[in-house]
Formats: C-alpha cells, structure tokens, sequence
C-alpha cells in the first residue's frame, strides 16, 4: 500500500494499480481484507498522511519500507494505517527514534511478516481450504475459517514476538559494553546441502519443496533446541548464530548427524568461524560471517570445518584437547594423581592450509565428536 509521490499509482513490479472502487474487485475478497485489517476503506494515501499528522513525504517513506505497493491515490487506506503513521511519527517527534531508525523498525517489521504472511496463506490456509466444499469458492471457504483462527493467531504471534524480545534484550544486557551490542563476537555457522542443484533437475518440485521445508524445519528446530540463533534459511542453506562456540559446534555435530540418519536427505556439509560480528536487522554481517561460508564450500561431505579462533576457543574452554596426544598425557596425569581424567566433547583435526579468495590464507580445522564424549 505504499503511496506513489505523483500519484501515478505505479508499483513496485511497474503495474498501475486502479482505484479501489473502480477495481471492479470481488466484494468477498474485499469483505475478507476488511475482516482482516478490522476496519474499512477510508482513506486515499493522502488523505490518512494528513488525518496522522504527518507529511507525505515522510508517509511515503514509512510505508514503502513495510513493502506495500504504490496505490497512488486510490481510497484504500483505514484508521489502522493512520494510527500506524501517528505511532511511528510520534516515535520520533518524542526523540525516542530518529527518522531513520523509525523507517528501520518499518522494514525490518515488513519484511519479517511479509514472510510470515506468505507462509500462513500459501501452506497453512491453502491446506485447510482443499478441496473446496461443494458449490463454494476458496474465498467463500476461507472466510469463516480466518474469521476463528485471526485473533488466535494474532495472539500468537504477539507472544512469540514478546518471548524473542526478552530473549534478545537479555543477550543485550550482558554484553560487555556499547560497542559489544552491535559488533559482538560470535560463532557463526553455515550448513549447506551438497547437490542441491542437482537435486533441482530430477525432483518435481512438490516433492522438492517437501525436501526444503523438512530440512529447514529440522535445522531451526535443532538451532533452537541446543540454544542457537537460526538467522535465515535459503532454501538449501541454512545460516545460525551462537554466543558459545561449543555450543556452534554441538549444533553442527547434530545436523550432520541428523541428516545422514534420514535416507530422503542429501549429504550436508558444514562450516563454522567465531570472531567479531555486525549485527544488523536481525542478520549478520563481517568477515566472520565470510569465512564461515568459505570453510562450507570447501568442507568434505558430512563434515564440519571450524577457523582456528573456533578451534582455540574450544581448547580454551576445555571441549576439545589440542591434541590426540595432549588428552592421552592429561590422562595419564590424572591417573597418577587418582582424579578423573579430562573429559572432551570434540575432537579437533588441523587440515592444510589453503588461500582463499578475499580472506587469505587460512587453516581449517576438522571438527569431529570424541568418542568417549557420547552424546545427550
């Protein structure tokens, strides 16, 4: 619903998009947006810019950075879009945000539940409306079945939204100081399907859509489960987070493991460095986040590669030996003194090293589970 300065009414995709009452649109289809958004069509563009007191420039900004189309002047806006622009604009006039954190905090809110929208309509409703019941549209299907299922999910959605905010703030909270909350030092990790494109000749893509969505499913449940950040997914590639390295490579070791219980899966490969992190709208960005792709595309199949700030990090911590012969000698030391020998969840393996293009030289190393670690 983004406005179109010159009133052309031009979208994104170059379309021209017709006033709403001249649209000749379904009236269901416009019932159905009305009981969605809770309220009718009031408003042209600048009209709702005017009644929130903000300018059109200003009105046109906010909503091209949700991802709503231009609608040049088309009377399609209501009272929600209009306290919308009052909220955000009174955000800044408070000094609580500047102008161009308000315009972030609406992309970053659109493009997130953009995603989520397409999700919910696309899989969760298009499968609670086929077939059709007899004699009846989709639309007229769909209707009675959002209208029981909104305010649930919208309830939903506000405390998962509150439950990751808690969570986030208290990463926040913990960090050492002011320049730690934007540029941290993170354990970032790739993993990625190997013959995905392959994959994409042979397989109908029913079916290859089902392959996706199994393995980002596991993936973020797997990321979630052992205290991970999923960060986005990209079809066959997943990328996550951790503040904890040994907890990276736990994560790694369990995809990996996972995957290559499951015969309908390809092989998976994986790659982790740990350093320095920019944190931006959720997603990260730096040379660490670099090298973790890198170390994917060069990794063997079914195989985790760490950088060595990873590798270091877990010797220091105590979760791998530096090496086969360091653990025998702590052993045989803790012997002789009666204690418990250590005991190490990974195993690390120096490989050779090689350049890599835009990061140098670098060592990677093989990352295995030890084992007499087990596992949970």
């Amino acid at each position: 619903m983004t406005v179109d300065d010159t009133g052309s009414g031009t979208g994104a995709d170059g379309r021209v998009d017709p006033p709403a009452a001249e649209s000749g649109e379904d009236p269901l289809a416009l019932r159905l947006e009305q009981l969605i958004l809770g309220a009718e069509r009031r408003y042209t563009p600048f009209q709702a810019a005017r009644s929130a007191g903000v300018s059109m420039e200003l009105a046109s900004r906010f909503w091209r950075a949700m991802g709503f189309a231009d609608i040049g002047q088309a009377k399609a806006l209501t009272e929600a879009d209009v306290l919308a622009l009052r909220r955000l604009a009174g955000l800044v006039e408070a000094g609580l945000l500047s102008e161009a954190m308000a315009v972030q905090v609406a992309r970053s809110t659109g493009q997130t539940t953009a995603r989520l929208a397409e999700w919910q309509i696309d899989s969760f409703l298009e499968g609670l409306t086929e077939p059709p019941e007899p004699g009846m549209t989709r639309t007229e299907v769909t209707y009675p079945i959002i209208e029981l299922l909104l305010p649930e999910l919208e309830e939903f959605l506000v405390y998962v939204w509150r439950r990751q905010l808690a969570a986030s703030a208290g990463r926040v909270i913990q960090a050492a100081d002011d320049e730690e909350m934007v540029d941290r030092r993170l354990a970032v990790g790739f993993a990625d399907l190997v013959g995905f494109t392959r994959l994409t000749r042979r397989m109908e893509e029913e079916e290859l859509g089902e392959l996706v969505e199994a393995f980002e499913t596991t993936a973020a449940d797997l990321v979630a489960a052992r205290g991970g950040r999923l960060i986005k997914t990209l079809g066959d590639e997943v990328l996550y987070a951790a503040d904890d390295a040994g907890v990276a490579a736990e994560i790694a070791l369990r995809l990996i493991e996972t995957m290559a219980g499951d015969e309908t899966m390809p092989e998976l490969r994986v790659g982790i460095a740990f350093g320095t992190v920019t944190t931006r709208m959720g997603d990260v960005f730096g040379t660490t986040v670099n090298l973790a792709s890198r170390l994917t595309s060069i990794a063997p199949r079914d195989a985790v590669l760490v950088d060595s700030a990873l590798a270091e990090e877990l010797i220091r911590t105590g979760e791998a030996p530096a090496s086969e012969a360091e653990a025998a000698e702590a052993a045989v030391a803790a012997e002789k003194e009666g204690e418990e020998p250590p005991v190490y969840r990974f195993a690390l393996q120096p490989m050779w090293q090689r350049p890599v293009r835009g990061l140098g030289v670098v060592e990677p190393w093989l990352l295995t589970r030890r084992a007499a670690a087990g596992g949970e």
